[in-house]
């Protein structure tokens, strides 16, 4: 933990912690809809950009609950901007939410999927979460106070020879003739 940080709003620790419920509570959702054979798939701008009636319900699911508890927050949602949503980004505490990051890997069943939400005061990043509800890794981090995994503290790595790391690189995806 920095010794020097000071939040921006006093009540920073208070939103995390709810924001820890409430993804929990997603997670849940997510996990009982992975376990069903299938689900109903759309597209958006394009054939690679998916949504599913699972993102819409934890969107949903997410920003009612943290709108419940904190009303006078704001809320740029992945599938509300997606659905014509403006985006309002103020100094007011604003929640970033993808309600499922990896939806082409939740609808083929591959379990590398992620609830992410992010808080911004006054228009900084504060924290952030990331919940595989599948593998049940939970990852947190806020400013200040470190980042952990499953309430236990990660660092990066003190390696430096880029031979001696491991270097992970996802390209997403295209669906293009041309590639196939």
């Amino acid at each position: 933990m920095n010794a020097s940080w000071k939040p921006i709003h006093p009540d920073e620790d208070k939103f995390v912690t709810t924001a820890l419920t409430m993804v929990k509570k997603a997670g849940a959702v997510v996990r009982a809809a992975f376990e069903q054979p299938s689900c109903d798939v759309h597209t958006k701008a394009s054939n690679t950009d998916l949504v599913t009636e699972t993102d819409q319900a934890v969107e949903k699911l997410l920003i009612q609950g943290l709108k419940g508890a904190f009303p006078d927050h704001k809320f740029i949602g992945e599938e509300s901007v997606a659905g014509g949503q403006k985006i309002e980004y103020t100094d007011a505490p604003t929640w970033i939410i993808d309600p499922i990051d990896g939806t082409t890997n939740f609808v083929h069943r591959i379990p590398m999927v992620a609830i992410c939400v992010g808080l911004a005061v006054k228009k900084q990043l504060r924290a952030g979460i990331v919940y595989n509800p599948i593998t049940k890794e939970l990852f947190q981090a806020q400013t200040g106070k470190g980042a952990f995994k499953n309430g236990f503290p990660i660092h990066v790595s003190s390696t430096k020879a880029v031979g001696k790391s491991v270097l992970i690189l996802q390209l997403g995806a295209d669906r293009s003739e041309r590639l196939v």
